[in-house]
């Protein structure tokens, strides 16, 4: 396996296995609170159906020429990567709460109790817990295959973006399927984190590729995209981090207005 294919492989994983904690903590929530069949009759009408879209988006994205796509498709992942490394880096930095997939499932859990037990549907199944685990499972999914797509099509290798986005998927919801709980214990942030620093990277390496630039030994220049990324990235959580204290330190020392 080239380097590339490393890379691309890590990638698609990496930002799948997001997707799929954030749709696997409401389905199990669903499951726990309203029973497993109609959870998991949602969950496949929505693999179903987004197995469908990537069949008929697949061909059409792939067809595109090569350097047009990755003009578009690094800007895109450029403004997505951008927008998951900020938050990581708030995160990091204490300016933002860090995500709790423990919260997640109690907030899905507490909106099933209240929903009450639902009529059957036609099926005698849940409608509200099919409902709401095939949307999960649709939202996150889009991701999911936007990733497979573009990823692969970029690097003419679908199916090991595929591959990883399976993987991804079955060590997910294996975990799950163990712990039957929260998946508090998946490092979620760091992933994201990880993930916002490789989009941003290959967001700059195809879109600077698409709009003509060459870079330095061609696929071997993401081995110094990436931990630039990475190292500057940590950096402003140094300096955020930084700033916050001092900020919380004015304010404790500053004197009440008014006071004698």
């Amino acid at each position: 396996m080239t380097s590339s294919e490393v890379f691309l492989f890590i990638a698609a994983f990496m930002a799948c296995a997001v997707e799929a904690v954030e749709a696997t903590t409401v389905v199990v929530a669903l499951g726990v609170t309203r029973g497993w069949r109609s959870a998991m009759r949602g969950s496949a009408a929505g693999i179903a159906v987004l197995a469908v879209l990537v069949a008929a988006l697949g061909p059409a994205i792939a067809s595109i020429p090569l350097g047009p796509l990755r003009l578009v498709v690094g800007a895109l992942l450029l403004i997505f990567g951008l927008g998951w490394l900020r938050k990581a880096m708030l995160r990091a930095a204490g300016y933002k709460a860090l995500r709790d997939e423990e919260v997640a499932f109690a907030k899905q859990r507490a909106a099933a109790e209240v929903a009450g037990a639902a009529p059957r549907g036609r099926f005698g199944g849940d409608p509200y817990a099919f409902t709401l685990a095939f949307k999960a499972v649709v939202l996150e999914g889009l991701e999911v295959a936007f990733i497979v797509v573009t990823f692969g099509a970029n690097a003419h290798d679908i199916p090991l973006a595929a591959l990883a986005a399976l993987a991804a998927i079955a060590v997910v919801v294996a975990l799950a399927a163990k712990v039957r709980g929260p998946l508090a214990r998946v490092p979620e942030n760091t992933i994201k984190y990880v993930v916002g620093i490789l989009l941003t990277s290959f967001g700059t390496f195809w879109g600077a590729e698409g709009a003509g630039a060459r870079w330095p030994g061609s696929d071997a220049s993401l081995l110094g995209i990436i931990p630039a990324v990475a190292v500057l990235s940590l950096g402003f959580v140094g300096a955020l981090g930084r700033y916050r204290v001092a900020g919380a330190t004015t304010r404790e020392s500053a004197p009440v207005r008014g006071a004698l």
